[in-house]
């Protein structure tokens, strides 16, 4: 009777996965292999693996995503080593993760917003510096890729050092006095202890980072109005423009080139995570 309780206790979970996550991936994949009428086809994937415009963009999204996460994990893991040095208990530490759990969701139109208020063609920064030093900066390439980098950058460092923090808080001290007993120095012990520990830990928060760079789309809506570079604009314009004739489902092909690439993602995410758990038993 308890089982079945705890089973009933999961209904609106699986509801929820059901709803908003197990069926918009099937409409993808059945959209992706369909016509508009309804017939098989594999003319909505073959455009994508022909067409020069829709590997540019993914080749661009992953680039974008391989970037942010780089730099997200260094300036996060950084901090995250900073925060897991302080005091446990202090009201800074506290203070800290509370603001990263606020700003890495801090994005989307608000945060495209931010930064063109701030150092756009008009923004605060920008007034100011030109007011004040009579210097004209030339602010276009916030509205590129190099731009959205840069914004990217900025919620992928907070989400680097909530997920990171955890694994450098399981660090034990015991491990390092072993280690000097031996005769070993600091570089030894990150060379053959803490590395190898916290590697598989880094390395899943790197990939997290770059799921999460890579299937964002309202930032980048907001912050570029010109073309679609990336894949996730790309699979936008191909649901709000015009369509060419027999094209209506390749936005779907392309959703579904987008839902692969992270499934293999986190995937290998899971298989590390699996690795690193060892270390928390």
């Amino acid at each position: 009777m308890a089982r079945a309780g705890n089973y009933l206790a999961l209904v609106p979970f699986h509801g929820y996965v059901g709803l908003f996550l197990i069926l918009p991936t099937l409409i993808v994949a059945v959209g992706a292999f369909t016509t508009a009428g309804g017939s098989l086809t594999l003319d909505n994937v073959s455009s994508v693996f022909t067409s020069s415009v829709f590997l540019d963009a993914f080749v661009k999204s992953i680039q974008l995503a391989v970037i942010t996460a780089i730099a997200g994990a260094i300036f996060g893991g950084l901090l995250a080593w900073a925060v897991a040095r302080g005091n446990p208990n202090g009201l800074l530490r506290q203070f800290v993760i509370a603001a990263s759990g606020v700003l890495a969701q801090f994005g989307g139109v608000m945060l495209a917003f931010a930064f063109l208020a701030t150092f756009g063609f008009s923004g605060l920064v920008t007034v100011f510096i030109k007011n004040q030093l009579g210097v004209v900066l030339d602010m276009s390439w916030l509205y590129t890729l190099t731009g959205l980098a840069v914004v990217y950058t900025y919620f992928q460092i907070p989400l680097m050092l909530i997920v990171f923090l955890p694994s450098l808080d399981g660090m034990r001290q015991e491990w390092y006095d072993a280690s000097a007993s031996l005769g070993g120095g600091s570089w030894a012990f990150w060379r053959y202890v803490g590395g190898p520990i916290l590697a598989p830990s880094f390395l899943g928060a790197v990939l997290l980072l770059f799921t999460n760079a890579f299937s964002a789309y309202a930032t980048a809506a907001a912050l570029i109005s010109q073309g679609c570079p990336i894949i996730t604009l790309e699979i936008g314009c191909q649901m709000q423009s015009e369509i060419v004739l027999g094209q209506e489902n390749v936005g779907k092909a392309l959703a579904l080139g987008m839902i692969v690439i992270v499934s293999a993602v986190m995937a290998v995410y899971a298989l590390i995570q699996r690795r690193a758990s060892r270390w928390a038993q």
